[in-house]
């Protein structure tokens, strides 16, 4: 940007228009004039000696909207902020760096937790916080400032307390190298204690009443329930059954899918829920709970064959395929909360509306009114509305009680109530829709691509694996460039040098995409990533993986995280992908990379388990490794054993059927085909012999296999 130029600034004017971030595009008319962080936005801060009033945010926040309408829009508001600060614009999904970074900053400054959007004024040189919060309103009210109010102070501030500034940010600098600085592995042994300790703390958590492991305001959290799952299936593994664990992860995943916070005409799960019945959600939806939700569900209907699991994982699936995934086969970000300028105004019925609805469908589908009765029954349409004067879509009964109270059969039942959802759903279509984010983050289709996978292995869903195969070659087309990935991508255009959970992301999913179906070119790939991840983000030192590559731009501080936050740790998840590697392709460095990270995290992990469940699902494989079971299909029948295989739910067996036309350098070469159907099976580092009759076949599969219902 020649405008953006130090010294050849004279009219200064708000640069957003010339950005692809949809969230930064949806500023670009604002009166304010901001910015992109950019090496010529800090240059001009610095020559101006004005601080950075930094606003963090992303597409589909509803308060971001808020804010943007009652400060940013206002022309005295975006005059004052003009006046005294260089206001720079960031799009959290884009750049998580700078959110992490001064997320903690926020945290530290004012002992509360963070979120959206994020407010900070930032020294001009060293960037460093001078003061932080979220949302502020125009006028003062709930104990927060009026923003313009806050302007003014904060510019007097800079003005006369220079030096309280520096001590400050001395202190605060301080603060960072202590928390992230990082320690010499441990060197006593990795143990499942800490594992049991995670379990009891869940335990406490544990909402018998709604499910979840919190109150109001309820996230999904889906790194505790794969947890929760994952040591369950370990505890049956090894005769230890822990059937309180895996009651707790069932029954949140059940009330989840009967809540408001699923979509029960559309599919695909909000972010939260507002109260703790999982009733009121956040509406938007984002990418990034859908994947590992789909995957959770998945294996959930896998376990005990509820089809409410069924249901909930194919509708999440279906919404995703139909309006989460580019042409090209991309999968967007996120899905807004707001239509018209109302937070949930798509999703409501009114009641005369619904009313209509109902009593025309009646008349044009021949169906008895009892029908509709019961529809009332199961989602509240018979209760006083619960949002705002209308109704939002909430599971009160399950469709199973309500035909066992009238004597229905529960199949035919919810057959019905399906093809109610469907008409109430192609009204829905012609309303004004919530916009979609539709830039494509390398990191959060890798969550996408292992949930698509995994619920198109075990549900035997062809179109799932399809789709999530579209989206690994849209990021290897795209995105990987010059033998490194770029995180994001959008209007033709792949930028922004990647971060770790890129990396480790997409080496989760094609694991469980090359489940699937073999592809030798996706599988040179997935080691060209790991081999990358190993070279530009290993703490070479202590172990781990730095969340910025080696060669990333300098920030105040450089990142190493172990914790889950929405999303899983980007270093569990290497750990995991890398341990798993490691087996597959007999390659030590993964498996020694991994268990590098395991120790440099053991302090962490100790003193707080519960807050690393994504790592602790890591640890327990990689105290007990994964077997590997390798078939090599014949020309003649290909497909027919591996179909066999994905009967069951195996946890710690991963299956690979390569074709006999295919073979992949590493180890798995020498597990070779022949003129008929053969698999290799190995335990951890051990080999047995090959197995070569489907009845041997199903008798291996049957000892591995975790079920609560055979």
């Amino acid at each position: 940007m020649s405008s953006n130029t130090p010294g050849k600034i004279h009219k200064p004017t708000n640069l957003l228009s010339n950005e692809s971030s949809p969230y930064l595009l949806q500023h670009a008319d604002n009166p304010v004039h901001w910015m992109a962080w950019n090496q010529a936005s800090l240059d001009i801060a610095r020559e101006l000696d004005k601080p950075i009033l930094l606003s963090i945010g992303y597409s589909a926040c509803h308060w971001c909207h808020v804010m943007a309408h009652e400060s940013f829009e206002d022309p005295d508001t975006a005059a004052a902020m003009n006046e005294l600060f260089v206001n720079i614009k960031v799009d959290k999904e884009e750049r998580p760096d700078l959110d992490k970074i001064y997320q903690t900053a926020h945290s530290l400054l004012t002992e509360r937790p963070g979120g959206w959007p994020l407010t900070v004024f930032l020294t001009p040189d060293t960037h460093m916080p001078i003061f932080a919060g979220t949302y502020f309103p125009p006028k003062a009210k709930h104990g927060l400032p009026a923003f313009k109010n806050l302007l003014l102070q904060i510019s007097d501030i800079w003005q006369s307390r220079r030096n309280d500034i520096e001590q400050q940010s001395n202190a605060l600098q301080s603060t960072y190298q202590r928390i992230y600085q990082s320690s010499k592995p441990e060197k006593t042994g990795l143990s499942h204690a800490v594992i049991d300790i995670a379990r009891n703390q869940l335990e406490k958590q544990f909402d018998s009443v709604n499910g979840g492991f919190s109150g109001a305001p309820k996230f999904p959290h889906p790194s505790i329930i794969d947890f929760a799952l994952k040591h369950w299936s370990h505890t049956r593994r090894s005769n230890r059954d822990d059937p309180g664990i895996l009651h707790s992860a069932i029954f949140s995943l059940e009330k989840m899918a009967e809540g408001g916070i699923f979509d029960h005409l559309g599919g695909g799960f909000c972010r939260y829920s507002t109260d703790e019945l999982w009733m009121i959600p956040h509406f938007e939806k984002m990418l990034y709970d859908n994947g590992p939700l789909l995957s959770l569900y998945s294996q959930a209907w896998k376990i005990n064959a509820e089809t409410i699991f069924y249901d909930a994982a194919c509708e999440t699936a279906d919404w995703v395929i139909r309006e989460m995934q580019s042409s090209d086969g991309g999968y967007y970000s996120a899905q807004d909360a707001d239509s018209e300028g109302s937070e949930g105004k798509y999703f409501v019925w009114h009641k005369d509306e619904i009313s209509n609805l109902l009593n025309d469908y009646i008349k044009n589908n021949n169906i008895e009114p009892a029908v509709i009765e019961l529809f009332k029954q199961r989602f509240g349409l018979d209760n006083n509305e619960n949002f705002e004067g209308a109704w939002h879509l909430h599971g009160y009964q399950q469709t199973k009680t309500l035909a066992e109270k009238n004597g229905l059969d529960p199949e035919e039942l919810n057959r019905q109530f399906r093809s109610i959802r469907r008409h109430l759903f192609d009204i829905r279509e012609k309303r004004v829709h919530p916009d979609t984010d539709t830039k494509v983050l390398c990191a959060w289709n890798g969550l996408m691509i292992h949930g698509m996978s995994v619920t198109g292995r075990l549900l035997d869903k062809p179109e799932y694996v399809a789709s999530a195969s579209r989206s690994a070659y849209f990021i290897k087309q795209h995105c990987w460039q010059n033998n490194r990935l770029l995180a994001s991508y959008k209007n033709g255009e792949a930028r922004l040098n990647a971060y770790i959970d890129d990396y480790a992301f997409l080496i989760y999913g094609l694991q469980e995409l090359l489940q699937c179906q073999w592809d030798n070119d996706l599988y040179e790939w997935m080691l060209q990533l790991a081999d990358k991840l190993l070279s530009d983000f290993e703490d070479s030192e202590y172990g781990g993986f730095y969340f910025t590559s080696h060669d990333h731009e300098s920030l105040i501080q450089r990142l190493k995280s172990f914790s889950d936050d929405a999303i899983p740790s980007g270093n569990a998840i290497a750990v995991y992908a890398l341990n798993r590697l490691g087996y597959l392709c007999g390659d030590q460095r993964y498996i020694d990379a991994a268990e590098n990270a395991l120790r440099s995290a053991w302090t962490t992990i100790k003193h707080s388990p519960v807050s690393h469940c994504a790592l602790l699902t890591a640890l327990n494989e990689y105290l007990s490794p994964p077997d590997i079971l390798i078939i090599r299909s014949n020309t003649t029948d290909p497909g027919d054993w591996s179909s066999i295989t994905q009967q069951h739910y195996l946890p710690f067996t991963l299956v690979y059927d390569i074709p006999a036309d295919q073979a992949p350098h590493t180890s798995i070469s020498g597990k070779r085909a022949s003129d008929s159907n053969i698999a290799y099976p190995c335990s951890g580092r051990q080999c047995h012999n090959a197995i070569t009759g489907q009845a041997e076949l199903k008798n291996y599969l049957r000892n591995n296999s975790y079920r609560v219902l055979e």
